[in-house]
Order: structure tokens, then sequence, then C-alpha cells
């Protein structure tokens, strides 16, 4: 099914069946971002958006989605630690922006523990997928740090301002349930199941409309920011777009004709 993945710095990805797919392979160190690890992400997700797929997974190999920063590369770096902290972020902080903002959808598919920046990585999706055996750790106050990567904004957005600043401060494991009753995952899936229904559900999306998913995003993520007579406007626009596309003159007939539309 998948075509053959390139694989740089413990990152594959590639795109296939319209869909493309982003996995971190550093599972023997908890797949935490080191410098060479943001350098994979920041090529992978560069160069998985610029063959435009319809979707983009986001996986991991191994028992942890992503423990956070690489705290040994942090230790190592003694004094300098505020170097490497711009070494990585100022690469991958715009990379995560032009993922999360994507004109399509993002399914992240968390299949253990998520900590520190693999929060932000996990919560930048459209749609966050969880194995019952994850958990949630900020960590970030524990070991004197704040967050990045988006953790406090992705976090935030799903739980509540209050609620993350909260989970932020304190630093306490989340369990699978907590997160899904706070909304921070959007569905749990027993561990031997998470693949497959990650899988299924990017098929759907990629045989869906394209532009009305983008035009869905567009809408969607400049909440609650954006008054009503602003967000009326851009309603019209894009649906006048929207009107004028193959997709909608292929989705009104195959209504007409009760028959799945081809998109």
């Amino acid at each position: 099914m998948n075509e053959a993945m390139q694989q740089a710095d413990g990152v594959a990805w590639g795109v296939s069946d319209r869909i493309g797919r982003i996995v971190l392979k550093r599972g023997d160190r908890a797949n935490s971002i080191s410098s060479g690890a943001s350098r994979g992400l920041v090529r992978a997700i560069d160069e998985v958006l610029d063959s435009k797929p319809r979707v983009v997974l986001l996986a991991a190999e191994g028992r942890v989605f992503c423990a956070g920063g690489d705290i040994e590369e942090f230790v190592a770096a003694g004094p300098a630690l505020d170097a490497l902290v711009d070494e990585i972020l100022e690469p991958l902080h715009p990379a995560l922006y032009r993922l999360a903002t994507a004109p399509l959808p993002v399914i992240s598919v968390v299949n253990g523990p998520v900590g520190g920046a693999g929060i932000g990585l996990a919560l930048c999706a459209d749609f966050v997928l969880a194995a019952e055996s994850m958990k949630l750790r900020t960590g970030y106050a524990a070991i004197g740090l704040s967050p990045d990567v988006g953790a406090s904004f992705f976090l935030a957005r799903r739980v509540g301002a209050v609620r993350a600043q909260q989970w932020l401060m304190l630093s306490d494991a989340i369990d699978a349930r907590e997160c899904l009753a706070r909304g921070a995952v959007d569905s749990l899936h027993p561990d031997g199941d998470l693949q497959a229904a990650a899988e299924a559900l990017a098929h759907r999306l990629a045989n869906a409309a394209s532009g009305s998913l983008a035009a869905i995003k567009t809408l969607c993520s400049g909440l609650p920011g954006r008054d009503l007579q602003a967000h009326l406007r851009m309603e019209h626009a894009l649906l006048a777009e929207r009107a004028h596309s193959d997709d909608a003159r292929e989705g009104v007939r195959a209504f007409m004709e009760r028959r799945a539309p081809r998109f």
C-alpha cells in the first residue's frame, strides 16, 4: 500500500494513496526530539506538504509517542542549553505552524505516553486518536522549563486555558480516560486496534471533498477571535468558491442519483 518511505534523523516520511505519513522512529529514546530529530521533522513536514496530500497522518514507533525534548542532550549542553533550544526551535516552530495550519486534515496517532514538546506535536492535529495505554504529562515545570512546540497553545485550545495552566504547572500524569473526558484526545482505542482506526479515518478523509475540508478548517481555525460579521463574509466567499468547483457539481449530482460521490 505504501511507497518506500524516506528516513533521516529518526523520522520517516512519504506519501501514498493521497495520504502523507510522518513517523517518529526513535523508539529506543522514547521518540524524544533532539536537535537531529528536529531537523528530520522539519524536512519531513516540508516534503510531505510539498507533495500536496489530502491528509497527513502523524504516528510513532515503540511504546511512547514522544516524551518531549531529549533530556540527555539538554544535560550535555550544560550552560549552552539556551543555544541548543534556539537550534532546535528556530526551524521546528515554523514547520509546526505550517503543519497545523495546512488546508487539509491532520491526524495524530498517540500510541502511548506523551509529554513535553510531544504534546504540541500530538495536539496540533485536527483529529487525535489515542491508545488506551496513553497518558499525558507536561513535565516542563518539573525541570524548570516552560512549554514549546505549541504545547501550551494546543492544550489550552482543547481543554481550556485554566485547566491547561493547571496541568502545565503541576506536571501530574493525566490518564487516557481523563484526556478523553477533557477533550485532549478525540477517541480511545485498544492498543492493537489504534493503527487500523487511524488508517480508516485517513482513507475516509482522503476520499472526501478536499476543498470543502480546507474551507471548513479555515472557518473554524480563526474562532473565537473573529466577529460574526467577518465570519459571515468569509462563509459567503468560501461557499461561492466551493459552489463553482467540480466537487460541488459531483456532490450534488451524486446526491440526486443516490450514489456515493467520487471526489
